[in-house]
């Protein structure tokens, strides 16, 4: 599945300089320093090296430590979407429009839902069988291989231990992840990481 998303408003080209802390990325624009958020806490070391061509967007909301998100940088020839916040939105749609034939058998679509003391992304369900889904984002290909996640995470073993124990009551249990760039040609869980995200998986 291929999908696209428009960039609602306006878009700067930046230089990245630095990253403060996991959500905070310092950009150049022209002359100016210009703090941004970084809607993404994975590592992604080997997208973000000073010097490195990115793009901001202006927020929309006036209320903001910062005027502008950090939403793609410049890679090997392409754009690589580093919003994690994007490929909810992707899945969402392709769901509502059936896109995805694995998942398209379900009417009631309910996004965020609550299961235990965990939240998923999705919670499908027909008239016969229920199905709990979360989505991953993917920034990381090392030759043509996706690899997720660039960094420990311990909520990431959570969820799909959760997944394990919800198939054993009945529902349907799914990963999906969306790789957000156009070099991955397959998917493996990244065990030089954390080893221990692949085995649960």
């Amino acid at each position: 599945m291929v999908s696209f998303i428009k960039i609602e408003g306006r878009t700067l080209r930046g230089v990245f300089q630095e990253r403060p802390n996991r959500f905070l990325a310092l950009v150049r624009v022209e002359d100016r320093i210009l703090p941004s958020f970084l809607p993404n806490p994975g590592r992604m070391h080997e997208l973000l090296t000073p010097g490195t061509e990115v793009i901001l967007r202006e927020a929309a909301k006036e209320d903001r430590k910062t005027d502008f998100d950090l939403i793609g940088v410049f890679h090997n020839g392409q754009v690589v979407s580093v919003d994690s916040r994007v490929p909810n939105k992707l899945v969402l749609e392709a769901l509502r429009n059936r896109d995805i034939e694995e998942l398209s058998g379900y009417n009631i679509i309910k996004p965020e839902y609550g299961y235990g003391h965990t939240r998923f992304d999705f919670f499908l369900a027909n008239g016969h069988e229920s199905c709990l889904l979360e989505v991953k984002s993917c920034t990381l290909v090392k030759d043509g291989v996706a690899l997720f996640p660039d960094a420990e995470t311990e909520r990431g073993r959570r969820h799909v231990r959760d997944l394990v124990k919800a198939k054993k009551e009945g529902y349907r249990a799914c990963v999906l992840f969306v790789v957000q760039r156009t070099d991955a040609h397959v998917f493996a869980p990244n065990d030089e990481t954390d080893s221990e995200f692949g085995k649960v998986l």
